[in-house]
């Protein structure tokens, strides 16, 4: 493990957005946390004790991001690997798995690829098992899509995935869902050698930190991912050398495993139901586009039993939930728990639901009220929200509109921690801030100011370690630098924008995030002191 820091370092000739001290341009750390915030002016005092002074230039200084659900192994594969996301069409799609294919030493492998989207694509369906096989010239090929909730798997891995024709969830020509999905995705893992996945590890921690993040939250599981790619990420993480990763382990009745293998919580992706493109997020109501109402994976009952389970042993617990449907079933066995073992027991550990898609008014009461952490992910409102995008395919306008609903959430005072599910969306915290700022549908967007908090602070709470993810005295000292141009105050009301950008106000400004600008770059991240990101000069 890297030994920690006892450097002190001044920061000064910025700005450092803190609560602290709302115009303050420096900062000075000792170790591994921040010991005080202020005005250039003062900061001179502590220019001979400095063992490195750091000319901001005018930079910006924030705390650093939290990415509060993501899946390192596979958003590291997608990085090095077959990256299928913004592929124009199915032929595109095919002959870009070709020359992969083609550029590889597969040696009996499997080839694993990510991010195909047919409800973009001009032919509109999925490729066959034919074209499938034929793009991939006989190798074993599993390309997860977009959402990771169904994939497509060539024949060759079929064959090595035993009773798959029996499981639900087959399909013999097309992609895979359900039981069949989790089958061919461990098959897929599993031929991974642990230099493979210790290079998908390091390239997802790597890109993390070039983007400010500080922090990470693992949701893995037995139908995600496996215990030893849980424990070979919590190990490289320890080295030192990026950022930290705080990981959940998502199997019901889990909780000695996760002790074991040192998570945070038994939950992150313990799925109660799929996802809304692969049609397998559980509805009340049937699809716009399909008979059915998705899939449900867990009872309310269920729910209830590990819940109480996880509160007994005083760990977090947490369930992956999308649909209308799968949410009211976590909200049921999360009070039942309640009532089980103590509604204030139940509260006081912030359990967690994951994405929490579709909320109605009733629901986010019910969030608030059981003290439910809501960990979201606005880039999927930027990638499939909108008149013409996924949701209204699935869902119809009305029912599409009403999704991600941010803004009830605050009112209603239900925690938000911010993240990107990667590699479903890519690690892009600005874009994530952005995203929440300009949701698609007006009436669910919150000041930049709040999703930049969802985004730092909020990961930091999600885990119960709420004195971190500010720069204050005493704070962990984990924070970026960032080039960020003119600072404002940015929220969907013009008139409390107008008011915050009064100096009487004391509301330190953030970048511009207006669709168009660009985004901020990272000069530096820094995690408990150290540098594990420097940009090149």
């Amino acid at each position: 493990m890297t030994e920690r820091t006892s450097r002190t370092v001044l920061l000064r000739g910025g700005a450092v957005y803190s609560p602290a001290d709302p115009f303050a341009t420096a900062m000075l750390v000792e170790g591994e946390h921040v010991a005080w915030v202020g005005s250039d002016g003062a900061a001179e005092a502590y220019a001979g004790v400095a063992d490195e002074i750091v000319d901001l230039d005018g930079a910006l200084v924030t705390p650093a991001f939290v990415d509060a659900h993501v899946h390192a192994t596979s958003t590291g594969l997608a990085l090095t690997g077959l990256d299928l996301t913004g592929s124009p069409s199915l032929a595109a799609a095919l002959a870009a798995l070709t020359a992969f294919v083609d550029a590889q030493e597969t040696a009996g492998g499997v080839l694993i690829g990510h991010g195909w989207d047919e409800t973009g694509w001009p032919e509109g369906r999925p490729p066959t098992l034919a074209e499938l096989d034929a793009a991939a010239r006989g190798t074993a090929v599993y390309l997860s899509r977009t959402d990771v909730h169904s994939a497509l798997a060539s024949t060759a891995l079929r064959t090595l995935t035993e009773g798959l024709a029996d499981l639900p969830g087959h399909c013999a020509e097309g992609p895979l869902t359900k039981d069949a999905h989790h089958a061919v995705r461990q098959t897929a893992l599993a031929r991974l050698t642990p230099e493979q996945r210790r290079r998908a590890q390091r390239a997802t921690l790597a890109r993390a930190a070039e983007l400010g993040i500080g922090a990470l939250h693992e949701c893995a599981g037995p139908e995600i991912s496996s215990e030893a790619d849980l424990a070979a990420l919590l190990a490289l993480a320890a080295e030192g050398e990026g950022p930290e990763v705080f990981g959940y382990w998502g199997e019901l009745g889990g909780v000695e495993t996760a002790r074991r293998l040192g998570a945070v919580g038994a939950g992150g992706d313990l799925f109660v139901d799929g996802a809304l493109g692969s049609h397998t997020a559980c509805l009340h109501a049937a699809y716009a586009d399909a008979d059915h109402t998705g899939t449900a994976y867990l009872t309310a009952d269920q729910i209830a039993d590990h819940v109480a389970a996880c509160t007994e042993a005083g760990l977090q617990a947490g369930f992956h939930a999308i649909g209308d449907a799968a949410v009211g079933a976590v909200i049921d066995g999360v009070r039942a728990a309640g009532e089980r073992v103590g509604a204030a027991r139940v509260k006081a550990l912030r359990h967690r639901v994951e994405h929490a898609e579709a909320l109605d008014d009733e629901s986010v009461a019910a969030f608030a009220e059981l003290g439910l952490t809501a960990s979201v992910q606005p880039a999927f409102d930027a990638a499939w929200g909108g008149p013409e995008g996924m949701y209204v395919q699935r869902l119809g306008a009305e029912r599409a509109a009403a999704l991600n609903p941010f803004a009830a959430l605050l009112r209603a005072g239900v925690p938000l921690a911010f993240g990107s599910d990667a590699p479903v969306t890519p690690l892009d915290p600005w874009g994530t801030v952005r995203a929440a700022a300009f949701h698609r549908t007006p009436e669910h967007r919150i000041s930049v100011r709040a999703a930049f908090t969802a985004h730092t602070r909020g990961g930091w709470r999600a885990i119960g370690r709420d004195q971190d993810g500010v720069l204050v005295p005493g704070a962990v000292a984990s924070y970026a630098i960032w080039a960020a141009g003119d600072l404002v105050v940015q929220a969907p009301d013009s008139r409390v924008a107008g008011w915050s950008t009064d100096p009487r106000s004391g509301t330190p400004g953030l970048p511009d995030l207006t669709p168009g600008h660009p985004l901020p770059t990272c000069l530096r991240t820094v995690v408990r002191g150290r540098t594990v990101h420097a940009a090149a000069e």
